[in-house]
């Protein structure tokens, strides 16, 4: 009995450094930076503030974003920065901008981070606005700083009727 155990401890120490990693998980730090910067973008959008929005971005021609409004695809910061604009801009008077059930996954270099965001307002017919969509981020940490390089906000589509569904419960 006392031989098989010691076989099995030496047989653990010999495999051990073969055996895969455990999946990368967000470090507290990390996580908790990246949560105050999408909180910053947030906040932003409640101000209505889109260069204030664009400081959590990669500047120039790098970043890419798929976006819930036309067209189908931003490329760079600056066509970015102009759909926040055009965004805020259909909008009469305050709007609402809330994340709820946030995930970071991160490996100190590289990030991403999904959840739920709820915007709500009054647009410019006086029609009230009251949507609820995916978001998945992408990040990079360079010289300390984590910013998003790729973004991606959808919304579930009824396949039936073609219609989105602004909605979106679980």
């Amino acid at each position: 009995m006392k031989r098989i155990v010691l076989v099995l401890i030496a047989l653990i120490f010999v495999l051990a450094p073969y055996c895969p990693a455990p999946a990368a998980s967000a470090k507290g730090s990390d996580e908790a930076e990246i949560k105050a910067l999408e909180q910053r973008i947030a906040d932003a959008a409640n101000a209505k503030d889109p260069d204030a929005i664009m400081k959590n971005y990669l500047g120039g021609e790098g970043l890419f974003v798929f976006d819930v409004i036309p067209p189908r695809q931003y490329v760079g910061a600056d066509a970015f920065h102009k759909n926040w604009e055009g965004f805020f801009g259909g909008f009469d008077g305050p709007i609402t901008f809330e994340n709820s059930d946030m995930i970071v996954e991160s490996d100190g270099k590289m990030a991403f981070v999904h959840y739920m965001t709820h915007v709500a307002g009054k647009g410019k017919d006086g029609n009230p606005i009251d949507v609820k969509a995916r978001v998945t981020d992408v990040l990079r940490k360079a010289k300390g700083k984590w910013l998003i390089v790729h973004e991606h906000v959808s919304v579930p589509v009824d396949l039936a009727t073609g219609k989105a569904d602004l909605a979106s419960k679980p």
